[in-house]
């Protein structure tokens, strides 16, 4: 064989050899421009986690479901006074007496770096750390956020958080003053508000709409209803929703809710009291959120549940493998 044709067969050798050695991953993060993180599943994009310092917080929008649409929007459909209700967001009203949820305090929650960015076949993990500052910039408590991005069946995802909250720098303890603003909520499209659009709120317990489930305890809550798919002479409506859960393992399971016919819920954490933490007693807190087809399905909500129960939690600590500072991962030997 010429020299020249060795030379093709050997560059053809190595490029089939290179790509067998590398398997695409399904869960993919996508670090983007303007302080943004994508994730993608088969290359599809399913939520996006915003962290830019020009926002009083951070959050996450898109959340979409399996048609395509998001099921989530930014800001209440008839209320400026509500536009830090962006999409999926972590906050709590007072803290040591300081506001951290509404759109004009000057205390800000802002990410101080990411720890590790994890692909998968299963899912996806993103694990940063937070800190909550003051008008001053004494930083009150930090946080530590691991979120999880997992597929399932036609379309449907999950979005798996474990939040752990610690007492600020040189602090000894921080008080989660009572509120029944915060920790974790969902401002849902308009659509699927029960009274902007034609949606419905569900909880484990069976009960329905904002006068039953107000301040009532459940282990998980849904908000589901129409939603706009596809476009142009396409563009039709579908019926689909968030089911979102409460770990067994989390104080005060099953939590309060806070929730809204105008379009939201939250996990209401310290609806009735307030919570002191301590830097030898961090709390730790685990939801999920399942962006799902149809209305609400108790028996499926079951299922998720008890799978999500014995799901172990994350463990982030300093990097074994070469190349990172940090690594996620589940834990092996228990259910937290």
């Amino acid at each position: 064989m010429r020299p020249g044709l060795c030379l093709l067969a050997f560059l053809h050798l190595s490029a089939l050899s290179a790509e067998e050695s590398f398997r695409l991953p399904r869960c993919e993060l996508l670090p983007l421009p303007d302080h943004q993180v994508s994730f993608l599943h088969d290359g599809i994009e399913k939520t996006r986690w915003h962290f830019d310092e020009k926002y009083p917080r951070p959050f996450f929008y898109p959340f979409l479901g399996p048609s395509g649409t998001s099921l989530t929007r930014m800001g209440h459909p008839g209320a400026q006074n509500h536009d830090h209700h962006r999409s999926i967001w972590l906050a709590h009203a007072k803290v040591e007496g300081v506001d951290f949820w509404s759109e004009t305090t000057k205390a800000r929650i802002a990410q101080k770096y990411w720890l590790a960015l994890e692909d998968g076949d299963t899912e996806s993990i993103l694990a940063v750390l937070l800190g909550w500052k003051d008008a001053q910039g004494s930083e009150l408590m930090e946080q530590e956020l691991v979120s999880a991005s997992r597929p399932r069946e036609a379309g449907e995802h999950e979005l798996e958080f474990q939040i752990t909250l610690r007492p600020g720098a040189g602090r000894k303890s921080v008080r989660l003053d009572q509120s029944n603003f915060g920790l974790l909520a969902v401002r849902v499209a308009k659509s699927i508000s029960h009274h902007f659009g034609g949606g419905q709120l569900t909880s484990s317990e069976g009960a329905i709409g904002e006068e039953a489930l107000f301040g009532k305890s459940a282990s998980w809550m849904d908000y589901s209803g129409p939603i706009g798919a596809g476009q142009g002479g396409q563009h039709h409506l579908v019926t689909e929703g968030i089911t979102f859960f409460d770990h067994p393992a989390n104080p005060r399971y099953p939590t309060a809710w806070h929730v809204r016919a105008d379009g939201w819920m939250g996990a209401s954490f310290c609806l009735n009291e307030g919570y002191s933490i301590t830097t030898e007693a961090p709390l730790v807190l685990r939801y999920l959120l399942h962006a799902h087809a149809n209305g609400a399905d108790p028996a499926r909500a079951a299922e998720t549940a008890a799978a999500f129960a014995a799901r172990p939690g994350f463990l982030v600590e300093k990097a074994t493998r070469p190349n990172r500072q940090f690594e996620v991962r589940r834990r092996s030997s228990e259910k937290r």
